[in-house]
């Protein structure tokens, strides 16, 4: 056999090294240990990437010292959002539960004022407008909390709004071909007056009117994963002001 340090040839039944005195299993083991670590440091590493460390920065940093009010009344906020949560995620899409909640109110005022501003880029963009407002609103918040006033726990409440006004357009998406759900004025997409449902317009220009409710399905699932992220990122975020305290 070759000795595995020195190299040098001899019988094989030798547990020592005629010409370095190594004992071969002690130097093996040695050099298995070395490697071991070479793999556990390798992984450390490649988990202290620069790219990691900013993400962990930008989305996980909480100020060192933690106001007792300020904390209480953010658990008293999850708390809330938590319970309106729940309702979503045991109510399905089909009850129009969503539509029919108090955030539904919230989300309106943006939706209308987003047919007007995607008004001049005509009826298509009009039509779509007010659904992508809904959506905007809170990416526009999620960014200025994320990157300008750094409050992460408020980011991760514009990305819980953002899942729930997915949730919110879904009914309305599965509504495109059956029109039968109640819009604002009372009327439905078969008896308005004005002859109009934003998504009836949107799916036949774009020639998928047969996918709406494949489409209302995926928008309701991307809601509902967006939630359940967000409510996971606030809950880690109030563990960590905790710790402060």
């Amino acid at each position: 056999m070759q000795c595995p340090k020195c190299g040098f040839e001899q019988a094989d039944q030798n547990s020592e090294c005629q010409k370095c005195s190594v004992i071969f299993y002690k130097y093996l083991k040695l050099i298995e240990n070395r490697h071991a670590l070479a793999h556990l440091n390798n992984k450390k590493s490649a988990t202290n990437r620069p790219e990691w460390e900013f993400i962990k920065s930008l989305c996980f940093t909480v100020k060192p010292d933690t106001n007792p009010l300020i904390f209480g009344g953010r658990v008293l906020f999850f708390s809330i959002i938590l319970i309106y949560s729940f309702k979503f995620f045991f109510n399905p899409m089909e009850t129009n539960y969503a539509m029919d909640s108090f955030w539904h109110l919230v989300n309106l005022p943006f939706h209308e004022a987003g047919h007007l501003i995607f008004r001049p880029l005509g009826k298509f963009m009009t039509s779509l407008g007010g659904s992508l407002a809904q959506l905007l609103m809170p990416i526009v918040c999620f960014a200025v909390f994320l990157l300008k006033t750094r409050d992460t726990f408020g980011s991760s409440f514009a990305l819980w709004w953002f899942g729930e006004n997915f949730m919110d357009l879904a009914p309305y998406i599965n509504d495109a071909r059956s029109l039968t759900l109640p819009l604002l004025g009372g009327n439905t997409g078969r008896t308005s007056p004005y002859g109009f449902h934003d998504w009836e317009f949107i799916l036949k220009e774009l020639g998928m009117a047969k996918y709406d409710h494949i489409l209302a399905q995926m928008a309701d699932r991307l809601g509902l994963l967006s939630m359940i992220c967000a409510l996971m990122w606030g809950a880690y975020l109030l563990y960590k002001q905790y710790k402060n305290m």
